[in-house]
């Protein structure tokens, strides 16, 4: 009987609806892995999976939002006014520091000549003493969030015994106003359950061959050969190759329980502590844009810390003192409600700016200083030149 051979366009049509076919009598058999199981599994976590633990009915997966503190168990502590503080030191630059740093300016630009900050004629300072106030209040919030790990044995303890509250259980805090964060895992929410991804099998099918565990040849395009008569060499004549992503298995290991096939599924508690901070920077007519001070330090004036901050009171700047009073307000009313109130403090610095006036070359100019830094800003510096690489 005569053995007929298909072109390669009738075999990609025939033999990719039929795998197990083959062309002519000399190819050598098909290689095919055991097909693996198709169901791919969820990939979110079914409710199921989660055990109603009270005091956390409402956890997620994802994370169940913030909790609110728990009232207080003894009275809190009220804030104490300061006492009023009536000699404000301020203090001014004089004109040799002035001087100098502009000539640090200077030196600090490439293309600016000295000659205007060492041969300018100082003619005029003012100062614009400037302050800020700042509100800091520390907190601590707590949410929580079902979370699962391959089981390897370790300890399972839900309902051992009732789990403690979110804001029952200790974590170690950081300093007073430094950020930090612990993740802390529940006790007695610890539990075992089948892989939710993977069906408990703790293999998937693989997603290069779907699970056949052989791939139609590139180099032939699986008709087994390459120009002609001639087999190909890649894949002796098959038309498919082993899935080099599972080794012709068909499967791979599960990436969510590592082939454990079973979940240690419990509850964690992200403890976050921040240091939430708002300025008010007294406006002042210099002509120096505000926003060159949030670079910059000032003379502290003033520093109170306590559980709740009072606002400042005796300030000679009313606006200080209406700031003070804004702020306060507002930071009890935004951080109380979802979070638990470590610590406040306010400070108030004085930041010196000031206005120089100068003469150069028959021309007058302007810059500033300002800052504990002594920073410059001289936009219309005299003496600069454009560098051009060639």
């Amino acid at each position: 009987m005569e053995t007929r051979r298909l072109s390669s366009d009738q075999y990609r049509t025939y033999g990719v609806a039929n795998p197990g076919y083959m062309p002519a009598a000399e190819a050598a058999p098909a290689m095919f892995a055991p097909p693996a199981s198709s169901v791919a599994g969820p990939s979110a976590p079914p409710a199921s999976m989660f055990d109603s633990v009270p005091g956390y009915e409402g956890t997620l997966a994802g994370g169940g939002g913030f909790l609110p503190p728990p009232m207080p168990a003894y009275p809190v502590p009220q804030p104490e006014p300061t006492a009023e503080q009536p000699h404000w030191n301020i203090p001014s630059i004089t004109e040799d520091t002035a001087r100098e740093a502009l000539l640090l300016y200077a030196s600090s630009k490439c293309c600016y000549s000295s000659g205007p900050a060492k041969d300018g004629v100082i003619t005029n300072m003012d100062a614009f003493n400037t302050y800020r106030y700042r509100l800091e209040t520390f907190t601590e919030t707590r949410c929580t969030a079902w979370s699962h790990e391959p089981y390897n044995g370790q300890p399972v303890d839900a309902f051992a015994q009732p789990a403690p509250g979110p804001w029952d259980i200790p974590a170690k805090s950081p300093n007073f106003f430094i950020d930090g964060k612990q993740l802390i895992k529940v006790p007695y929410t610890s539990s075992v359950k089948p892989c939710h991804v993977c069906i408990g099998m703790g293999r998937k099918p693989c997603k290069d061959c779907a699970g056949v565990g052989n791939k139609v040849c590139w180099v032939c395009n699986g008709s087994g050969f390459r120009h002609g008569d001639d087999r190909c060499h890649h894949c002796s004549g098959r038309g498919r190759e082993n899935c080099n992503h599972c080794h012709g298995q068909g499967s791979t290991v599960c990436a969510t329980c590592r082939g454990k096939q079973q979940l240690l599924v419990y509850i964690n508690l992200t403890v976050t502590w921040k240091n939430n901070s708002d300025d008010y920077v007294v406006e002042q007519s210099s002509g120096l844009q505000i926003d060159n001070l949030s670079k910059v330090s000032g003379k502290e004036l003033f520093r109170d810390s306590q559980y709740l901050v009072y606002p400042v009171m005796g300030f000679p700047d009313p606006a200080v003192v209406q700031a003070a009073q804004r702020l306060v307000s507002e930071h009890q009313g935004k951080y109380t409600q979802t979070s638990r109130v470590l610590q406040q403090r306010q400070t108030i610095e004085l930041i010196p700016v000031t206005r120089v006036c100068y003469t150069w070359k028959g021309k007058s100019h302007i810059y500033f200083v300002y800052g504990n830094e002594f920073k410059v800003n001289a936009d219309d510096y005299p003496a600069t030149c454009c560098c051009t690489v060639m």
